[in-house]
């Protein structure tokens, strides 16, 4: 059975955020915060090869083989996992 959350404290500038990726990604506010602590729980808990496999689906699902140097170290500098 699904279960509710409530959020208390929630800051201005995190919320508006959370506010943008809804409308760009055409959801809901709620399901939105679904989606980002799915996706940030599952970074934390997934084994290694299991991040990798779902990485190496996705990059050929992109019709590319590699991505170039610069890009890799463009992503490395952002921060980016």
């Amino acid at each position: 059975m699904a279960k509710t959350l409530t959020l208390k404290n929630l800051p201005e500038a995190l919320h508006a955020r959370l506010s943008a990726a809804a409308r760009h990604h055409r959801r809901s506010l709620n399901n939105e915060a679904i989606v980002c602590l799915e996706a940030g729980l599952a970074a934390i808990s997934a084994p290694v090869q299991d991040r990798l496999r779902e990485i190496r689906a996705l990059r050929q699902t992109l019709g590319t083989s590699d991505f170039e140097r610069n890009e890799i170290e463009t992503f490395k500098a952002e921060g980016r996992p």
